[in-house]
């Protein structure tokens, strides 16, 4: 049950967040749903780091994990709000962004996610 809380708790957190980032700058951004990218992008990168890190064994406890990935990173990425702005590029015949959006959200998420996990070897 305590686990079962922290992924509660870590989710709540990373939604709040995921909110305060992403409403604000997909208004300023227009039609290309900045906001979500940033915050998928900047999700890719943390879960990279904070599974590079408990992999290392003695750096994050079991808890500590579901918190954080599970549940930190699990509400602010927003992998559904992202498949969702894709119907909007559909319903407008938006092809172009809708292919720029997808391919490089799917590749520059990798590559947070390798660079996130480089950067957790890096500390030690």
């Amino acid at each position: 049950m305590k686990q079962a809380f922290l992924v509660f708790l870590g989710g709540g957190f990373g939604s709040v967040l995921r909110f305060l980032i992403s409403k604000p700058m997909n208004a300023l951004s227009q039609n290309f749903f900045v906001g979500t990218f940033l915050v998928n992008i900047i999700g890719c990168l943390l879960i990279g780091f904070v599974l590079g890190l408990s992999s290392k064994g003695n750096v994050l406890s079991y808890n500590n994990t579901l918190f954080l990935a599970t549940g930190f990173c699990g509400g602010f990425t927003t992998f559904s709000a992202f498949a969702f702005e894709k119907h909007h590029f559909l319903k407008n015949g938006d092809f172009l962004n809708l292919a720029i959006y997808m391919v490089s959200s799917i590749i520059v998420g990798v590559l947070a996610v390798i660079l996130g996990l480089w950067l957790s070897k890096q500390m030690g």
